[in-house]
């Protein structure tokens, strides 16, 4: 692990490589799983705000749920969540040519609404987990990212590069930028150099 400020910083987001492939995953990580996305305490407020500008971009079931639901549901470990559509795909989420895309994100695309989605979705495939005073940031493997792993391989993308925006969104830019700057060290001690410039 990598300490930076109030943050500990799993070494998979330097080692591993990730960048989402949707042309292969179809978006599965909104739709598959038995739970709805995490939610911050600071989401339930953030979502319903932004719901008039949201609602638009909704599927017809999705709103019902909502509707039905509220704009969040507490699971069977009194945890916030996305409430779902029949077990399955989070009520925020629609399709557009096969692939599942956020509403809430499409929204936020299109300058509808200042809140992108859940920071727990925008991070992922990063997890949070609260370690006494500090916050865990670890890789979390899945399954249907299988294509996201190999993309990520490919163009040479680090875990922490592809959630760039979500780590200032979390942590701020100087975060940020020492995990960057960790990242040149380490790799240039592995390389048995000095550090880049």
């Amino acid at each position: 692990m990598i300490k930076i400020g109030q943050y500990l910083v799993s070494d998979e987001l330097l080692d591993e490589a990730f960048a989402c492939d949707l042309g292969a995953c179809h978006g599965a990580c909104c739709v598959e799983g038995d739970d709805g996305a995490i939610l911050s305490e600071e989401d339930p407020g953030l979502l319903e705000a932004a719901y008039p500008a949201v609602e638009p971009y909704l599927t017809e079931e999705g709103k019902a749920v909502i509707a039905r639901e509220g704009f969040f549901v507490v699971n069977e470990e009194n945890k916030l969540r996305t409430p779902l559509i029949e077990g399955k795909a989070c009520a925020y989420a629609i399709e557009r040519d096969g692939v599942a895309l956020c509403g809430i994100e499409l929204a936020w695309l299109e300058g509808k609404t200042a809140y992108r989605k859940p920071v727990s979705c925008h991070l992922y495939p990063v997890r949070t987990a609260e370690v006494g005073d500090f916050t865990a940031l670890n890789y979390e493997r899945w399954e249907i990212c299988k294509p996201a792993c190999a993309r990520g391989a490919r163009e040479g993308i680090p875990v922490y590069r592809f959630v760039k925006d979500a780590l200032i969104r979390l942590a701020g830019e100087d975060f940020y930028e020492a995990l960057e700057a960790t990242d040149r060290h380490l790799k240039a001690q592995a390389e048995g150099g000095s550090d880049p410039a």
